[in-house]
């Protein structure tokens, strides 16, 4: 469905060029407010339409189709060969985009959307890989932060990093270990007959710029979520299905749950190694992994622009206990699910404005 929608809009690739340049001057120094920042407001500059609205990004096709079918008032733009949907949904206006899956994808089509779109909060919407084993396939998480811990500094063995003379000193180098109480987080250890085996890859933070820390910028290990839409996600009551739309014959045996709270995690690595999801789970307290949202975080901290993810699980990752991976990830139930609560939560936002 999603490629099938006609193009009214089409920027050449060389006057993209220029345009994406003069973005980059613009989002430097424009300040939009939000409930993590005080800093003054300069004027917001669009590249292609300024009415303020609502961004959101999904990684997935058949994520976005769900949310574009129920949108009014539709008018798509094509820029660099990305659509963007213009209209309202559950009475806001918003502007939405396909992704694509990868931090990089997600990176770049957010950045494009803030520069050409008048974005005054960010949504994610999407599926995902559950990290946490007592959360079920079909539940829709809504973490209060995502990071991004396969950013990372491998070292040769599993001590500290020492390049600079201290252990765990890494500043020479222009990066960051990442932290906890003082700390550096520990590497991820590999199973063995023989036992453990350290992997010396270290998680690291990330390094962020905007004109609220300019010009030294600084070091973030997560990004919050906006507390003002996590308080309204709490409340919400959807109605979550049991059965893929797809396959009706094809349902998970505990009701999905709406789960707010706890900590997301993103990388570019397609996780399917149990290993590596304990280790995320024991040292992070990590909900669900994918691979986009801890980086359209960033770009929102970057922006200043509040935001909020949901993900619906479609599988526990790497869980050699779940045999029907793909069986459920045809049957629609994961998108179905995230797509309810992206209504719900629009919904109750569009009341709240009133």
């Amino acid at each position: 469905m999603f490629a099938q929608i006609p193009v009214l809009k089409t920027l050449r690739r060389t006057t993209f060029g220029l345009l994406a340049g003069a973005a980059l001057t613009f989002t430097s120094t424009f300040a939009l407010t939000s409930s993590a920042s005080a800093a003054p407001v300069a004027q917001k500059h669009c590249l292609t339409e300024c009415k303020p609205r609502i961004g959101i990004v999904s990684a997935f096709g058949a994520e976005a189709d769900i949310l574009i079918e129920q949108t009014q008032k539709k008018r798509e733009w094509l820029i660099n060969g990305n659509r963007f949907t213009t209209g309202e949904l559950r009475g806001n206006p918003v502007v939405i985009v396909l992704s694509g899956v990868s931090v990089v994808n997600a990176t770049m089509v957010t950045q494009l959307m803030m520069d050409h779109f008048h974005v005054e909060r960010l949504l994610m919407s999407g599926i995902a890989g559950g990290v946490n084993p007592a959360n079920h396939v079909g539940d829709v998480t809504v973490p209060e932060s995502w990071a991004m811990p396969m950013e990372v500094y491998w070292n040769g063995d599993g001590t500290l990093p020492s390049p600079c003379g201290a252990a765990g000193d890494t500043s020479c180098l222009g990066v960051k270990l990442a932290s906890e109480n003082g700390k550096p987080r520990p590497d991820f250890k590999i199973d063995t007959p023989n036992g453990p085996v350290s992997s010396g890859l270290f998680m690291r933070d990330n390094f962020v710029m905007n004109a609220t820390n300019a010009p030294q910028g600084e070091f973030r290990f997560e990004f919050h979520a906006d507390p003002e839409m996590l308080a309204l996600a709490r409340n919400l009551k959807p109605a979550l299905a049991k059965c893929g739309p797809k396959n009706p014959s094809l349902c998970v045996s505990v009701q999905p749950e709406l789960r707010v709270g706890g900590h997301g995690v993103s990388g570019s690595a397609f996780l399917a190694n149990p290993g590596y999801r304990a280790y995320l789970f024991d040292n992070l307290q990590a909900q669900v992994v994918d691979m986009e949202t801890g980086a359209f975080a960033q770009v929102a901290y970057a922006n200043r622009v509040p935001f909020i993810a949901f993900r619906s699980l479609s599988d526990l990752a790497g869980g050699n206990d779940f045999k029907d991976v793909g069986a459920f990830f045809g049957s629609g139930l994961a998108e179905t699910n995230e797509a309810n609560v992206t209504l719900a939560f629009l919904e109750a936002w569009s009341r709240r404005r009133r």
